[in-house]
């Protein structure tokens, strides 16, 4: 029997997310185990006349790719790749995974070359989404996969999954406006201050921000959503970071990671595993770095670690700080073929100062 939280998923992303319009050419991309709701979007997308195609993948083709691609096939891009880049208006990737470790054995090497790759066609593509040119949103469909990383049954992770997204309220879309409002007032009031203190365990780090545009995130690129996020200034990080949970890069996890930044630069990194496959990234450009992105997850429907970055740089609590490329809509300008987020729980024994003042204790705003 088809769950009808998935029509009601489909409809909220159409609608609400992507506001798809008449004429509009949009992909959708996912793999073969998402069906229901690739089906369900493409009805949608009919059904507001825009005009959907779809871009299907099948489990272990990146495996295959990392396992016998040449050097030149490994970073080849496909001159249809790159139209598509300029051409469409929307797009909407799915994750659904049926293996979430299959590049568990991949070569760090081998998987930095490849994304260094497309540093230009990423850069492009989010440069037209900056410009209002593109619409995309990434979402999730639950598998056994996903629900096994998150240590649930399919059907619990079923519910965690709509639950986050508030797929279960009458009224969704109301939800998540009201989720908008309450977010804004935070944003706005970050924007008006300049330095941030981060203070936890292992973490005392101060970064900048002034001039710097707040991002309210409720649902329209990620969903499900809740955060705020801005690109600091580059060269203004200086401390200590310890993140809590572990950071997941296709599928491998790189547990207990310290940085330690001077002037915008991690210039000091350890992990207690997968050091090796931390520094390979970090080492990826010159860009790799720096911070990208600082965010402070605000989704309190979500507070427990699934493994994935969807849900868990949402978590109600949390704080989140990725190295790599900026989004240029922040007015960061660090560019990189990297942007890995890495999670940081501030709800206990942790607070944040804004341009002195103690404005976040414990997990919660407290302006």
């Amino acid at each position: 029997m088809a769950d009808p939280r998935v029509e009601k998923l489909a409809q909220v992303l159409v609608h609400f997310s992507l506001k798809l319009k008449k004429g509009e050419l949009f992909r959708i991309s996912g793999s073969a185990v998402a069906a229901p709701l690739i089906r369900a979007l493409y009805r949608e997308a009919l059904l507001a006349g825009a005009n959907p195609f779809t871009r299907i993948s099948l489990d272990g083709l990146d495996e295959l790719t990392f396992k016998y691609a040449s050097d030149e096939q490994l970073t080849y891009i496909s001159p249809l790749v790159q139209q598509e880049a300029e051409l469409i208006d929307s797009t909407i990737s799915i994750i659904a995974d049926e293996n979430t470790k299959a590049l568990s054995g991949a070569d760090p090497a081998r998987v930095a070359k490849a994304r260094n790759a497309r540093r230009e066609l990423q850069q492009r593509v989010m440069q037209r989404a900056a410009e209002n040119k593109l619409n995309w949103c990434v979402t999730l469909f639950p598998t056994n996969a996903n629900a096994q990383d998150a240590d649930m049954s399919l059907s619990d992770y079923e519910d965690f999954v709509y639950g986050a997204g508030l797929l279960n309220e009458a009224d969704p879309v109301a939800a998540w406006q009201q989720v908008e409002r309450e977010q804004q007032r935070i944003a706005d009031f970050l924007a008006t201050r300049d330095t941030i203190r981060l203070l936890g365990p292992g973490t005392d780090l101060t970064y900048r921000v002034g001039g710097r545009t707040w991002i309210n995130a409720a649902g329209d690129k990620n969903f499900p959503d809740g955060e705020v996020f801005t690109g600091p200034l580059e060269d203004s990080a200086n401390g200590e970071i310890t993140y809590s949970f572990p950071a997941v890069y296709s599928g491998r996890e790189v547990e207990g990671v310290r940085l330690v930044f001077k002037e915008g630069k991690a210039v000091e990194a350890t992990a207690a595993k997968g050091q090796e496959l931390l520094l390979s990234l970090l080492d990826m450009d010159k860009g790799a770095r720096y911070l990208g992105e600082v965010a402070f997850g605000l989704n309190y429907g979500i507070q427990r670690f699934s493994r994935n970055i969807l849900f868990d740089e949402k978590i109600g609590g949390t704080v989140h700080l990725a190295v790599g490329a900026s989004y240029p809509e922040t007015g960061g300008t660090n560019e990189s073929a990297l942007h890995w987020d890495m999670i940081c729980d501030m709800r206990q024994d942790s607070e944040v100062y804004a341009d002195g003042e103690l404005v976040y204790k414990n997990g919660r705003f407290i302006i």
